[in-house]
């Protein structure tokens, strides 16, 4: 009888050894049960979180236009991995995209299931029936909206009548982007997971003072369900000058570049725009420091795939864009561009007046297009 007992003990140990504690990729069936079984010993407090960075990590972590391409791709992101691995690039991916998640906080997504679309289900949790969104905007740490130090900014979808509509369980991309005169400032993303999303909490003091025309922002928040994305733009929110962050002093290295900059290239035109000291002589032994064209180009081109249109518009004077609204319009300027992707930039002809250009790049618009 002992014997018996002995033999089942070890069958008992060789079982518990099998258990899975890393991710299986090699399939979509084999991912699923992994994930499974990796929950099973994890507490429920901390089954909650996992389910909540596995979704952070589909939802901004990888790409795909569909739910299946997105899990493919998010087997292979985390093949081998085990759970504080998985934490933890949760917690980067959520940090890179500036997503309020954290694997230490507690739960707040709600019940979150990264399979739920391709398992049987009769409602998808993400079709929501929405009319519109409205915008709640308030003050915090403040007396009223001129003078908080932060912003609590919670969206919320309504019906015909304006009524929030109830739902849950949910996992809804919801983007807030802050803008002032047409420049983005700031970008937030998070998942609104049922009609008590608590929002955004936008702190002033983050906001660039030099970027804030007449101490007025716009905030605009769009959020995403599975057949419409939701849009809603509050222009004109008042904020509170003194907790603006304040303007960065220029470094050396700025000046230098701004000095070197007065010399430069259109990069359309390719003619020359050259300032000069006014108390100096055009027959001073002493030069300027000569700019390279292509250097400029690039330089502007990087400045419009950053969204750093104020910067890329003092960079270059062209008359032809006009004024900086003109400039940064999403519909007539370089306002809609999301990236830039520089290929190829060479000098076909250059003098100390004037050089010609030839630049190979790819734009992407906000639109993935």
């Amino acid at each position: 009888m002992r014997g018996l007992y002995s033999y089942f003990l070890v069958i008992l140990l060789v079982f518990t050894s099998c258990k899975k504690d890393t991710v299986d990729g090699s399939s979509m069936k084999t991912f699923q049960a992994s994930i499974n079984e990796m929950s099973t010993s994890l507490s429920t407090l901390e089954q909650t979180k996992f389910n909540e960075a596995l979704y952070i990590l589909k939802t901004f972590g990888v790409e795909g236009k569909t739910d299946i391409q997105k899990l493919d791709a998010l087997a292979k992101l985390i093949n081998g991995k085990k759970v504080p691995e998985i934490f933890a690039m949760a917690d980067g991916v959520a940090q890179k995209n500036n997503v309020e998640w954290s694997s230490t906080s507690p739960p707040d997504l709600g019940n979150m299931n990264i399979f739920q679309n391709i398992t049987a289900t009769e409602v998808d949790p993400n079709d929501i029936k929405a009319s519109a969104l409205n915008i709640l905007i308030t003050p915090i740490d403040g007396s009223g909206a001129s003078g908080a130090r932060a912003l609590r900014v919670t969206p919320r979808l309504v019906d015909e009548a304006g009524t929030p509509i109830e739902f849950s369980n949910a996992g809804l991309e919801t983007i807030m982007e802050v803008y002032s005169n047409g420049e983005k400032l700031l970008t937030a993303k998070n998942l609104m997971s049922s009609n008590e999303f608590k929002g955004f909490y936008l702190k002033v003091d983050v906001l660039p003072a030099d970027k804030i025309v007449d101490s007025k922002i716009d905030i605009k928040v769009s959020v995403k369900t599975t057949k419409k994305t939701h849009q809603l733009l509050k222009a004109g929110v008042l904020v509170n000058k003194e907790s603006l962050k304040p303007e960065k002093e220029e470094t050396a290295e700025e000046k230098k570049e701004k000095e070197e900059t007065k010399n430069s290239t259109d990069s359309e035109t390719g003619e020359t725009t050259e300032n000069k000291d006014q108390n100096s002589s055009s027959s001073s032994t002493s030069s300027a420091p000569k700019v390279k064209p292509e250097a400029v180009v690039d330089k502007f081109l990087n400045r419009i795939g950053n969204q750093s249109l104020r910067s890329a518009y003092e960079l270059v004077d062209n008359p032809n864009w006009g004024s900086y609204d003109k400039f940064s319009n999403p519909n007539t300027g370089f306002g809609a561009v999301k990236s830039v992707e520089v290929k190829n930039i060479s000098v076909k002809s250059s003098s100390d007046k004037a050089a010609s250009v030839n630049a190979v790049y790819q734009i992407v618009d906000k639109e993935g297009k």
